[in-house]
């Protein structure tokens, strides 16, 4: 559980981009904001642990980060300013479900009727915490945005099956940043370029992003889903939205309706249930496998 709650963090931080984004970085700009939060936060990271890649890792760390950190943070930039009113929230919702079917394929972890559920639920939670009335379907946005979720879920499951190769979490953590970063920095001189000026609340911003939302987000984030079922890890991200909705209208002075806090609730409710069917079912299995609670029992 403290491990979970720990994980948790991570999606809530990532809630608070949106606001940070509008308040504190230019217009105009989300590649290069994508670039700036992984590719210094990996830099740092290979700096203090001072250890490259060795023999396949050099390869699987440019699939991964590019998956979870490059190609992901291209892909939810193009949605995000496309989709308006937040739709590019509820595509990011269909991640879990995409997970779990992922890992049943690759990681031989089946999930259970409840927790597909519990998706299911949280993407309709969200739909309704983050959609407006006038949310306009761009083809182009809703291709980026469903392609940016299944990155993001490939990248997780590829994580979890590959695991890292006797080095530190802050090391493979390094490792996917930086190659992440580079990817989106080829991206982005062609795409955007390069601003003439940042200001002071520019550089606040972006070393926000890069120090709180990516390096020590994605350091907890990698650590729970070493401990974790990639599922039930996946479930977590659906705060993320939640978070934002509310920091939107604690901090940016936004309304929040009726629907949109009902949206909240069924959002942070299907966060809940699913987590209780995992811990649920983990408690169960070590019962018929633990011969001494397995006595214990039949004595009872």
């Amino acid at each position: 559980m403290r491990v979970l709650l720990v994980t948790a963090l991570t999606p809530m931080v990532w809630g608070t981009t949106y606001a940070v984004t509008t308040e504190f970085l230019p217009p105009g700009r989300p590649l290069l904001a994508g670039v700036l939060r992984a590719l210094p936060a990996g830099l740092l990271l290979l700096a203090i642990t001072r250890e490259m890649p060795r023999g396949a890792w050099w390869w699987k760390s440019a699939v991964l980060g590019a998956l979870n950190i490059g190609l992901f943070f291209a892909l939810l930039f193009v949605s995000a300013y496309r989709l308006p009113g937040g739709m590019a929230a509820v595509l990011g919702a269909v991640q879990p479900l995409v997970v779990a079917g992922l890992s049943a394929l690759v990681l031989g972890e089946r999930a259970s009727v409840r927790t597909v559920i519990a998706g299911v639920i949280g993407a309709v939670g969200v739909a309704l915490a983050v959609l407006t009335a006038t949310a306009r379907l761009d083809p182009i946005g809703i291709v980026a945005g469903l392609a940016g979720a299944a990155s993001m879920a490939t990248g997780l499951v590829l994580t979890k099956r590959w695991g890292r190769p006797g080095v530190s979490l802050l090391t493979s953590t390094g490792w996917q940043l930086a190659a992440g970063g580079l990817t989106l920095l080829a991206i982005t001189l062609v795409a955007e370029g390069l601003p003439a000026t940042l200001t002071g609340e520019n550089l606040f911003g972006y070393a926000y992003l890069a120090l709180i939302g990516t390096s020590l987000a994605y350091v907890l984030w990698f650590r729970g889903l070493e401990r974790l079922p990639a599922t039930r890890v996946s479930l977590l991200s659906l705060l993320s939205p939640v978070t934002a909705t509310v920091i939107g209208w604690a901090a940016l002075g936004q309304a929040l309706t009726f629907v949109q806090v009902t949206g909240m609730v069924l959002a942070f409710g299907a966060v809940l249930w699913g987590q209780s069917a995992q811990v649920r079912a983990r408690h169960d299995a070590a019962r018929k496998t633990d011969p001494v609670r397995g006595r214990t029992r039949r004595v009872g």
